[in-house]
């Protein structure tokens, strides 16, 4: 096994290789906590969520930093403007820490339904503003920032790496439309660290310079340097719509301060689009999670997500949500099937090691989660024929299934299931039907039949007069 993952640092895909034996440090930029969470963010974290899950499989000891943005998000991706949460805030009169501990715990729910592994820290940057003060004052120090009025601003000209994430330009990024004119800046392209507080602001805090709050590329430099460690950490995740400005923006002022790479990876995931358009709340076509939720099982969402590529587009219509509510009842009836097999005692010659190679070789190949599962309905087909065929015994199943469960670990699908095994009076009644049909009794099999449908079972015929009991 050799795990290769798409480094969007150096655009190729690599060995996966921890910085320390064992062992992976990673830091996924988290979402800003003003709303609900949407389709995009739950493509997303869904991805990382199985990036975790595979270095876990591999026998791995991840610490995985997620942080919510509660402060310095301004409409726009701006520097000059309204703090996303404090115009939230206004909107439904509340205080701006409110409306953040609020979608925080909505966020909390999305993940808890879509089986997301909660990460081991979820740092905020109002809990860590006399850090961030403390790493801005270190980049002036260093000559790397400058303040001006009451603001701090980090010198693109003082790192001439800037742009090697998202492959642009300074001299194009000068003239795009993205970079703003503010006087104060001795570049276009320097960037806030910390911002002056207007008057109105209500987050806002005292420093050296006066009284502002911190930008928001700030945050997620200096909360991974202090949970990861003052020093390069293995894998820095996120979406890659933000590889400009605000991963770029960590880079800079996070390698300015270490003196090294900040990370080894960048893991960058793709964008949901509906109608070919990408989802947003700006553009108020992004369908929350919760409303997902409300048209499709939890289980659907997460494999309608992890059937693309993280790498690819992913576009929402209700044709594919539905083509995944069908794929997971396949699986949800070979789950079932295999847990409640009672009949059949031919041994069968079925080699479940190809399935395992295959699947974990599409996994190492930068997490091709759509082959992977491929692998698994190739598996479910095959399991079915012996079924049918009733060559499948006991213990073939409890190997099949603990094959499928290996492989689950990194899916993450929850599976509905029965919650007791066959009832001995639901074995009986199916034993008496076997006989009655073996009699010809078919008035008397029909009756059973009912009777164990009235009790909450199916019962499927095979050949050679066998069946199969599963829970409606």
């Amino acid at each position: 096994m050799v795990l290769k993952l798409y480094n969007s640092l150096t655009r190729q895909k690599e060995e996966f290789k921890p910085i320390n034996p064992g062992k992976v440090g990673m830091y996924v930029c988290g979402p800003t906590v003003y709303d609900h969470c949407h389709l995009g963010h739950a493509r997303g974290y869904v991805s990382m969520d199985v990036l975790r899950r595979y270095l876990e499989y591999y026998g791995y000891e991840v610490r995985h930093i997620m942080n919510y943005t509660d402060v310095g998000h301004l409409v726009a991706d701006a520097e000059i403007g309204e703090d996303k949460i404090e115009k939230k805030a206004k909107t439904e009169k509340l205080d701006p820490l409110e409306i953040a501990n609020t979608y925080i715990e909505s966020c909390k729910e999305d993940f808890s339904a879509l089986n997301i592994l909660p990460a081991h820290f979820n740092p905020r940057p109002t809990k860590y503003i006399v850090q961030i003060i403390k790493f801005v004052e270190e980049l002036i120090k260093k000559d790397f920032a400058y303040a001006v009025n009451g603001s701090v601003y980090f010198s693109v000209d003082k790192f001439p790496d800037y742009g090697k994430l998202s492959g642009k330009k300074i001299e194009d990024l000068i003239s795009g439309s993205r970079v703003e004119i503010n006087p104060e800046k001795k570049n276009p392209l320097d960037f806030a660290l910390w911002i002056k507080a207007p008057r109105e602001h209500i987050l806002k805090w005292e420093s050296p310079w006066g009284i502002g709050y911190p930008g928001w590329h700030i945050e997620c430099s200096v909360m991974s340097n202090d949970l990861l460690g003052q020093d390069t950490f293995d894998i820095h995740g996120g979406g890659n719509e933000n590889a400009f400005p605000h991963n770029e923006n960590e880079i800079a002022q996070s390698e300015c301060y270490l003196g090294k790479k900040m990370a080894n990876f960048w893991i960058l995931w793709n964008m949901v689009t509906v109608g070919g358009v990408k989802a947003s709340k700006s553009l108020g076509n992004a369908m929350s999670v919760k409303d997902a939720l409300k048209k499709f099982d939890p289980a659907v969402i997460r494999l309608w997500i992890i059937s693309s590529h993280y790498r690819s587009i992913t576009n929402y219509t209700n044709e594919s949500l539905e083509q995944a509510k069908t794929n997971l009842g396949r699986i949800t009836d070979f789950v079932s099937n295999l847990k409640n097999l009672s009949f059949g005692s031919e041994a069968s010659k079925f080699n479940l090691q190809p399935y395992q190679s295959k699947f974990e070789e599409a996994m190492d190949d930068d997490l091709n989660t759509p082959l992977a599962l491929s692998v698994l309905y190739e598996l479910i087909t095959e399991t079915n024929k012996l079924i049918a065929k009733n060559k499948l015994g006991a213990e073939d199943a409890k190997q099949i299934l603990a094959t499928w469960e290996k492989m689950n670990k990194v899916f993450g699908l929850i599976i509905a299931s029965p919650t007791t095994r066959i009832s001995k009076d639901i074995a009986n009644l199916a034993e008496e039907r076997k006989t009655a049909r073996q009699n010809k009794d078919f008035k008397a099999s029909d009756d059973l039949r009912d009777k164990i449908a009235e009790l909450g079972y199916t019962i499927e015929d095979l050949k050679d007069n066998n069946y199969l009991i599963k829970q409606k």
